[in-house]
């Protein structure tokens, strides 16, 4: 059986806070199997962000090991790290970050530009993600001319620019109406089963979570319990 392309061992993340040290993970332990679409929940405090910028690369752990594609992200520095957010993962926020002055092909060059690819053939190899996401046509309107649901889905098909292995989703419809809420959803669904890739989404909301393959909860910096979601095919509308 091959090894997970996440993998988490008693992981602590401590944060000083004055002279106050702040324990946002406490000895977690995680694997998320290539091809699954894997939901983290938990309130606020519970470390679940903490966990997603572990993965992400986005800042290093306290103790513990962290593998994410092959790479020991506690054995790398800095370097190391910004490796993996250009080569192995993709970000969706929800905030959607995008450039303001720049068209969606624009936008969505940049990732290529930043992990140091070609930038004019993305379209030609990109086709079946632009149909999927359903913005083939919108390529060259900047973010002020498009809803808030074909922005997110411009920041996911940036984020897919790379092919990354692995899609990290925080509250990716945080700033959406519950339409094109349920849209996102759906689409990364069928990202996740049309393509086979590897999302990890945090969210606060559990009907969101239910389109994953399985849910993490997660309280005062443990992972409490696993579950996973009933009716994956006959979901309704998020709210």
């Amino acid at each position: 059986m091959p090894d997970p392309i996440i993998k988490v061992r008693d992981l602590w993340k401590a944060y000083q806070s004055g002279r106050v040290s702040v324990q946002a993970l406490r000895g977690v332990n995680l694997d998320v199997p290539l091809g699954e679409f894997l939901s983290i929940v938990g309130p606020s405090g519970s470390g679940k962000s903490t966990l997603f910028h572990i993965v992400g690369g986005m800042t290093p752990p306290t103790s513990g090991e962290v593998i994410v594609g092959g790479r020991n992200l506690s054995a790398v520095g800095d370097s190391g790290r910004t490796e993996l957010r250009r080569t192995t993962v993709g970000f969706v926020f929800q905030k959607f970050n995008l450039l303001p002055n720049l068209t969606a092909r624009d936008n969505i060059r940049t990732a290529l530009h930043i992990s140091g690819q070609a930038t004019d053939v993305f379209e030609k190899d990109f086709l079946d993600i632009l149909a999927l996401l359903g913005i083939a046509g919108r390529l060259d309107h900047k973010p002020s001319e498009m809803s808030g649901g074909e922005q997110q889905r411009v920041a996911i098909a940036r984020a897919l620019a790379t092919h990354p292995a692995i899609l990290l989703a925080d509250e990716p419809t945080g700033n959406l109406d519950t339409a094109n809420s349920l849209a996102v959803l759906k689409l990364l669904r069928d990202l996740n089963e049309r393509l086979g890739q590897t999302i990890l989404m945090i969210t606060h909301n559990n009907e969101a979570a239910q389109y994953a393959d399985r849910i993490v909860h997660m309280r005062d910096g443990v992972i409490v319990e696993t579950s996973t979601p009933a009716g994956r095919q006959a979901l309704g509308p998020v709210v």
